[in-house]
């Protein structure tokens, strides 16, 4: 058995032991579906052991999986790490963070667009943004997202060379948890659930739903899926949200719009507003992971993200700051979205060598970097952590 399948033996029985005992499954997407029902691991302490035991023999994206696998599972048996230790062992990327003046700059050129929407910048920018995409009830989102997808993805595919197959299933879910939907499935059967409490449908967001996670997501899994199933590919083909393939998995999937729909003045506004909001949110994930008090974390929240209740801060604070996989999963999103939206301005050859990689392959930050040698730091370039509240206008 080779090292890789080994790897995959022990993750699979891992993730059977996760679920069983109502936990987080451990794999997200299984892109090497079909082989019998695994037998539960007796408990954590043994798949680390077993992990450590094949880490002295891995190399290149084993190595990196495996030390990403032993840093979480390092996690949930009770270590607390460095923040920034840990999060390069998973997502593979450094916590450098952005300037101050960074951040400043991309708040401005969220607001812009928004004022040329004649949308204020407030405690009510969301709901007047949301307002702007067209609101659309619950019962129409599942077709309207279908419908996005089927118009979108030629697109997509034109991009990325991505030739797979796959089967979408939307299903409902009521949990309280920060996620307003989530994508999971195997090979090309793809699943996407709707968190209503945490939601609003719009004919915007269906677009954005359908590039961020059917065509995102989806069909990049199952792009991977076909790779595996044609080669013997040399990376462990489980995708999980601790593992280095994250940051480009989430970042491109926030970015589609900047790639495909720059004429979409509505989504392109929302996704330069995600963009300032996941810098914001990436200076109070590493304020909380360096000891600076939550209330200061809250207060710095409230007022650069004005339309942030205080139940969501108190969920993001929690989440960044004590939780083993939100501590390094969270850190994807800003880091991976803040390097492919400089993609999407990049030269198109460049562009283009990165998205059809993206569909060929679970690429890592080293791996992004390898390719556009010229791009941003991934987790930024550095600056001073500071919350300084941006004055009243």
């Amino acid at each position: 058995m080779s090292l890789r399948d080994e790897i995959e033996n022990v993750l699979r029985a891992w993730n059977a032991y996760e679920i069983a005992r109502g936990g987080s499954p451990i794999i997200d997407f299984d892109c090497d579906p079909g082989g019998p029902e695994p037998e539960p691991a007796p408990d954590r302490l043994t798949v680390y052991r077993r992990l450590a035991e094949l880490r002295p023999t891995a190399t290149g994206p084993l190595a990196s999986r495996l030390d990403a696998d032993l840093a979480y599972l390092g996690a949930l048996l009770g270590e607390h790490p460095p923040f920034a230790d840990y999060v390069r062992k998973t997502q593979g990327c450094g916590t450098a963070g952005w300037p101050e003046e960074y951040i400043a700059d991309r708040a401005d050129q969220a607001r812009a667009p928004l004022a040329d929407l004649g949308i204020t910048w407030g405690a009510h920018t969301n709901t007047e943004l949301r307002q702007a995409e067209g609101l659309l009830n619950v019962s129409e989102a599942p077709d309207a997202i279908r419908q996005a997808a089927e118009e979108l993805e030629p697109a997509v595919r034109e991009a990325t060379g991505s030739t797979a197959s796959y089967s979408l299933t939307i299903e409902t879910a009521e949990v309280d948890a920060y996620w307003a939907y989530w994508l999971d499935g195997a090979g090309d059967q793809v699943r996407l659930r709707l968190n209503l409490p945490n939601v609003e449908f719009t004919q915007t967001g269906a677009r954005q739903f359908a590039l961020h996670e059917v065509l995102g997501h989806g069909l990049q899994s199952a792009s991977l899926t076909a790779r595996a199933a044609a080669e013997d590919v040399p990376w462990v083909r489980l995708l999980s949200i601790h593992a280095p393939q994250q940051v480009m998995l989430e970042g491109l999937a926030q970015a589609w719009p900047l790639f495909l729909l720059r004429e979409d003045k509505v989504l392109i506004t929302r996704v330069k507003l995600a963009h300032y909001t996941q810098l914001v949110l990436a200076q109070v994930h590493r304020a909380i992971n360096d000891g600076t008090p939550a209330i200061e974390c809250a207060d710095y929240l409230r007022a650069t993200v004005p339309w942030m209740t205080d139940k969501t801060i108190t969920g993001y604070l929690a989440d960044r700051g004590t939780s083993p996989e939100h501590r390094s999963y969270m850190w994807a999103y800003p880091a991976g979205l803040d390097w492919f939206a400089a993609l999407a301005d990049a030269d198109t050859d460049v562009s283009r060598k990165v998205l059809q990689a993206a569909y060929r392959a679970p690429l890592t930050p080293t791996d992004l970097a390898e390719l556009w040698p010229a791009g941003p730091a991934i987790g930024g370039p550095g600056g001073p952590l500071r919350l300084r509240k941006p004055p009243v206008l």
